[in-house]
């Protein structure tokens, strides 16, 4: 029986995916307990061998815990965001490193997602999270390339944060670390981190006075800049695509 990625699938690779997608559907919650080893191979119709090695996977996976004791067992883990945002930059480095998916269409989805970040920041940060953006700003004429791009991203983040909807950082983190390692680096084009500072500064102003149209839209004129810088790099790097 082929698996979802087109191959044959095994057959605790056939009875962790039917696990997985009763925790998908909601069917198991988190929390919930899992049959046993035993229970789960008589219900199955499977070995206890194989029991244990799907059991094995979906704990690797994160979809489940396996406590040890009188009180243990195989349990519905908990969604664990930094475990989802890994899973899912680890998934776009394959895709963008192939055909598949675009820098372009990162680049792109950047935008839809933290644009209206802005706006929504703009309105619900509060002092502290004002003082993180703030603190994440940095000088153009001292730029230190071994940590610059981190002092970008820990701004960007920084405004996602103060949207208040973790569901965003979660999916464009991992665009930026996708982002540094295939453009970035060392290949900044001249005077590109004092335009990024120079933006940087007027989405903080913006955020400062409430004003969301105004911080909407220099989050907007920012992500273009950046897309338009990217996508040179890019095609510097990859002539041929």
């Amino acid at each position: 029986m082929p698996g979802r990625s087109g191959s044959v699938a095994t057959a605790y690779d056939r009875l962790a995916e039917a696990i997985r997608d009763q925790i998908l559907a909601g069917e198991l919650r988190p929390g919930d307990r899992l049959p046993t080893e035993p229970e789960m191979s008589s219900r199955f119709k499977v070995s206890r061998s194989t029991a244990r090695e799907a059991l094995r996977a979906l704990a690797s996976q994160g979809f489940v815990t396996i406590r040890r004791g009188v009180a243990g067992g195989v349990f519905v883990a908990p969604p664990d965001p930094e475990q989802v945002s890994e899973t899912l930059q680890n998934s776009l480095v394959r895709l963008t490193a192939g055909t598949h998916v675009s820098i372009a269409a990162l680049l792109e989805m950047r935008e839809l997602l933290e644009v209206p970040a802005a706006e929504m920041a703009a309105l619900r940060h509060t002092t502290q999270e004002i003082s993180a953006i703030r603190q994440a700003l940095f000088d153009p004429d001292q730029v230190d390339p071994a940590t610059v791009f981190t002092s970008n991203r820990d701004f960007h983040i920084a405004v996602l944060r103060a949207a208040h909807n973790p569901m965003i950082e979660m999916v464009v983190e991992p665009i930026f670390a996708v982002i540094k390692e295939r453009l970035l680096r060392d290949r900044a084009p001249e005077r590109f981190w004092h335009q990024v500072d120079a933006d940087h500064r007027e989405i903080l102003g913006h955020l400062e006075a409430r004003d969301q149209a105004g911080a909407r839209e220099a989050a907007r004129a920012h992500l273009r800049y950046l897309t338009r810088t990217y996508k040179r790099i890019d095609r510097e790097l990859n002539p041929g695509d």
